[in-house]
């Protein structure tokens, strides 16, 4: 029979593990580490299943108001261009008159209405996991990255310890462009689309509200508007992404937050 290892003879990390634990001994350490590494896989399981829930509900709505578009479209009836907000209103006008196609529509709006609200409710818990989760507030502090963004990228990211360089996070979420090679020939298409799609479309949404609508300047801003000059606004918003997963990963990685930069008319002026 061993001895029983005591804390003194420990490295720091199983000596303040120890310190939780009443018996003091190795075992009961190990069982306590794995407990805590336990509750937080645990919680990031479900952060990432709350997001999931929200995204599929919200598909399904749009679903059910592209059927009931597309039932009026058959009877000659176009809803067009019209907020969700004023979408019932609209469409029963077009079904007005029309006795079975109100019996149709009526069901179908009144369980949209459902689906809506329902959607609202969780999509204000995913915001109190954002509000309570320290890595989706500091990757908040990037321009253009809002809750959802935040929250979709750590789901999708899951840990920062999988990817040993920040640059393999974009072609990991596929936002890294084609190459045919074959001889002489070196083709570049476009990107790959692989990984998740959910992912890769949050970090196009942040891109493309950072090159657009943030206003206050940025060191990243400015590299992307040099990059819409040279290639295009479309490309742009492309490699912006693309910088965005890496600037993303290496701020959640170091936990430090993100780095504005100065401004060269306001150096200048200085």
């Amino acid at each position: 029979m061993g001895t029983t290892p005591v804390a003194d003879d420990l490295d720091p990390l199983h000596r303040s593990c120890l310190s939780g634990c009443h018996c003091g001994s190795l075992i009961c350490c190990v069982h306590h580490e794995a407990k805590q590494i336990g509750i937080r896989l645990f919680q990031q399981d479900v952060t990432r299943r709350a997001d999931t829930a929200r995204k599929q509900l919200q598909i399904k709505v749009i679903d059910l108001e592209q059927t009931v578009r597309g039932l009026l479209r058959g009877f000659g009836l176009k809803v067009g261009d019209v907020s969700r907000g004023k979408l019932p209103a609209r469409i029963r006008e077009l079904a007005a008159g029309h006795v079975m196609l109100e019996k149709i529509v009526e069901p179908l709006l009144a369980a949209r209405e459902a689906m809506w609200r329902e959607l609202a409710k969780l999509h204000r818990e995913v915001l109190i996991i954002v509000k309570e989760d320290q890595v989706c507030r500091r990757l908040m502090t990037v321009p253009g990255v809002g809750a959802l963004v935040s929250l979709t990228y750590r789901a999708g990211v899951d840990d920062p310890d999988r990817f040993k360089k920040s640059k393999s996070v974009g072609a990991f979420f596929g936002l890294t462009p084609k190459r045919y090679q074959s001889g002489e020939t070196d083709v570049v298409g476009s990107i790959t689309k692989v990984g998740d799609a959910a992912v890769r479309t949050a970090l196009h949404d942040a891109a493309n509200a950072l090159l657009t609508r943030a206003t206050r300047f940025s060191t990243l801003k400015r590299w992307a508007l040099d990059v819409a000059k040279r290639r295009g606004m479309r490309r742009a918003k492309v490699a912006l992404a693309r910088k965005l997963a890496t600037v993303l990963h290496r701020m959640w990685a170091d936990g430090t937050e993100f780095v504005w930069g100065k401004d060269p008319a306001a150096a200048a002026k200085a």
